[in-house]
């Protein structure tokens, strides 16, 4: 009996993505189509000006420039569309349960080691409290009630204190109140501290401190953020 060929998975192609993009940042921002037909343009319109600006004037020089103009135009609706597709992203997780570790695990680059899964849990409250090391030090963030994380960030953060003695700690809250750091802001806010360690500090930080971590396999974790439904696809 011949065996199964299994056939791959066949991945979006370029367009596909580009529509699903424009269609996830489309519901968030309804003036969407107005923005990029304006910037496409605003783009043949410079490109056209360029062209009766650069003697000899010549239609097939003009006809040129505005193609040029249009690909310039493109170019621009692309990067705006992914820069608002971001946006779009981070409105849609303000105040979810877990869109603080969805940004630590995606956002933060190499720079800085973190996961999308909390080391401190109020399974009632779905209130969670994440860890990133990195260059910066160690960075303690809270997602919930500030007055009810206070006891769950301390643990966290004496935890730190005995194993990264003289490493700088920073605690930080995701909200909208006095203090507090929108979850668009995040990532830059992190990636934003003076460098206070070398990266040979931060290795031997980070394997002290997962030493140490107590186990949350049996703990529930806050639901509420499906990555691979709210991420913005990007077009690649």
């Amino acid at each position: 009996m011949a065996a199964r060929s299994t056939a791959p998975e066949k991945r979006p192609g370029f367009f596909s993505q580009i529509r699903t993009l424009y269609t996830f940042t489309q519901k968030e921002f309804r003036w969407l189509p107005f923005l990029l037909a304006g910037i496409l343009l605003l783009g043949i319109a410079v490109g056209v000006g360029v062209g009766f600006a650069i003697p000899p004037v010549a239609p097939w020089s003009v006809v040129l420039w505005g193609i040029t103009g249009l690909m310039l135009g493109i170019l621009g609706s692309l990067m705006t569309m992914t820069r608002m597709s971001t946006r779009a992203m981070y409105k849609k997780i303000d105040g979810m349960p877990g869109a603080t570790g969805h940004v630590l695990s995606t956002s933060l680059g190499r720079r800085w080691q973190a996961s999308d899964m909390p080391v401190g849990i109020n399974p009632k409250m779905q209130e969670a409290v994440y860890r990133a090391v990195g260059r910066g030090g160690v960075v303690i963030i809270g997602e919930g009630a500030r007055g009810r994380l206070t006891r769950l960030v301390n643990d966290e953060r004496a935890k730190a204190q005995r194993v990264a003695s003289g490493v700088p700690i920073t605690v930080l809250y995701v909200g909208h109140g006095p203090g507090e750091v929108p979850i668009a802001k995040l990532a830059s806010t992190i990636k934003a501290l003076p460098k206070k360690i070398d990266r040979a500090t931060m290795a031997a930080v980070i394997k002290r401190i997962e030493s140490v971590s107590q186990s949350l396999t049996s703990l529930p974790i806050p639901k509420g953020v499906d990555p691979t439904k709210v991420r913005a696809p990007r077009p690649r």
